[in-house]
């Protein structure tokens, strides 16, 4: 991977709010109030006289997840990368949701396991923030709905209008039979923010333009997610966030994945997940049971009264599409989020990935674009995000999926995960490789810099030497 790819990823994780730009644009429309969509209005609203959210959904609901979002029950942990870009377009929202009961994680309240073996702290203070995402949504929904040219229209995005090679409206359905149940939202520039299951590229094909390639691994994850009452206050605790990975030879009864987040209203939301038939912790009792039987942190969390049951959540595959390859698409319009690619959850890379997206968004959008072109400067500013996001955790997903089934890769690929797998065992036990390989995690540096050759060769003489010293011990203990 070039120094160029690195340089510019960074830059876009580091991305600050411009100051006195020009107006682009008289109305801006964001189809989908995800926090994709959100932050792609925040965006906007820096470059547009009105900025539009169409989103089918009741945003003032509370406290549930909206059903839109089927995951939302589930494990959410905005990382290091995107809390910051939050944080510096969207000013006090980590201190907001602190108040609400939501937990700012430094290093030292953060537990990473790899089967047994916890991971050495890497001394960087990279902080997580530990919330639900109903709350995180609406602490972002609020921020940006605030602003004084951005507003909601509750109806569902049914398709575009098109002049001159040009999108230039959005046709939508409200939830009602009212005046306003359909009509075109006249717009000059539009986002796709509509999800996983965005309809965009059928509404491309329909209309004329080429659809994006669409890319399916094949990964079936299963969740299960519990929420615990939680007895000790935030800094009481030892521990406030924990990962645990199970590789496939430890006995974990088929959970591949466990971790829980001290969040709001004083309670754990804990996960359980399993990959193919393995559907860990359908109930309170076998979750706990699961619990119990892995490590003795995840069996103290559970000891709370349960809050709220069990909640399960499938996925059955990793999907990305290919924008970069489209020969003929319409200008003004960009596609953003779960909309281009959606990951197994577990690696917690979404709500980052949104945040990359918009700043590919600002940054497109500052370099004096050619709106009347097809946006291929925005896609491939994307691509480099959705790359990055793809290698870990879709190559993760693949990397077991392959082992598992005994499947035949070309010898690149298993050169580069025996090198992956090579600095995650030193990760466990050298500060420089944990920093390193976190670093890249967290999504704030690029994955092609674990391939760094002094890295390596850290990683290397760090598990030589473990190797060493365990086999003196096991020396020493025979005799």
């Amino acid at each position: 991977m070039s120094d160029s790819v690195v340089a510019l990823f960074e830059s876009l994780v580091g991305a600050e709010p411009p100051h006195d730009v020009p107006v682009l644009f008289d109305t801006a429309c964001v189809m989908g109030g995800s926090i994709a969509g959100l932050l792609a209005a925040r965006v906007l609203s820096d470059r547009a006289r009105r900025v539009v959210i169409v989103e089918p959904d009741d945003l003032s609901a509370e406290a549930e997840p909206r059903s839109g979002v089927p995951q939302g029950h589930q494990v959410h942990t905005l990382l290091p990368a995107g809390r910051l870009w939050i944080e510096r377009w969207l000013p006090g929202v980590s201190r907001e949701a602190q108040a609400r009961g939501a937990s700012l994680v430094g290093p030292d309240k953060q537990f990473v396991g790899h089967d047994d073996i916890r991971q050495i702290p890497d001394g960087a203070d990279h902080q997580f923030l530990a919330v639900g995402r109903p709350l995180l949504e609406r602490l972002v929904r609020g921020r940006v709905t605030a602003l004084p040219n951005v507003s909601v229209l509750r109806a569902r995005a049914t398709g575009l209008r098109y002049g001159d090679g040009s999108v230039i409206g959005v046709r939508f359905a409200g939830p009602g039979t009212g005046e306003r149940a359909e009509g075109v939202l006249a717009a000059d520039f539009v986002v796709d923010a509509m999800g996983r299951s965005s309809r965009l590229s059928n509404w491309l094909g329909l209309d004329g333009y080429d659809q994006p390639r669409l890319e399916r691994l094949e990964s079936p994850v299963n969740y299960a997610t519990a929420l615990f009452e939680r007895r000790a206050t935030f800094s009481e605790l030892d521990v406030a966030t924990v990962l645990q990975l199970f590789t496939p030879r430890y006995p974990s009864g088929g959970v591949s994945v466990a971790a829980a987040t001290a969040v709001e209203a004083q309670q754990w939301l804990v996960m359980l997940m399993g990959y193919g038939d393995n559907r860990p912790g359908r109930t309170t009792d076998e979750f706990r049971a699961r619990c119990s039987s892995l490590t003795t942190v995840l069996r103290d969390v559970t000891r709370g009264d349960v809050t709220r049951e069990v909640v399960t959540y499938r996925q059955a595959d990793s999907r990305r599409r290919h924008f970069t390859e489209a020969g003929r698409l319409p200008a003004r319009l960009v596609s953003v989020g779960d909309a281009v690619a959606s990951f197994n959850p577990v690696y917690g890379q979404g709500m980052s990935s949104a945040a990359l997206h918009a700043s590919c968004l600002a940054s497109y959008l500052g370099s004096g674009p050619d709106l009347d072109a097809a946006a291929t400067d925005f896609f491939r500013l994307q691509q480099v995000v959705v790359d990055a996001a793809w290698a870990v955790s879709a190559g993760g997903d693949a990397a077991r999926i392959d082992a598992e089934n005994g499947t035949e890769v070309p010898e690149e690929v298993r050169r580069q995960r025996r090198l992956i797998e090579h600095i995650v065992g030193a990760a466990l036990i050298d500060a420089d490789v944990s920093r390193a390989f976190n670093n890249v995690s967290y999504m704030l540096r690029h994955p092609s810099t674990l391939f760094d050759p002094e890295l390596l060769e850290k990683a290397a003489a760090a598990t030589e030497g473990a190797a060493t010293e365990g086999a003196t011990t096991e020396g020493a203990t025979k005799t």
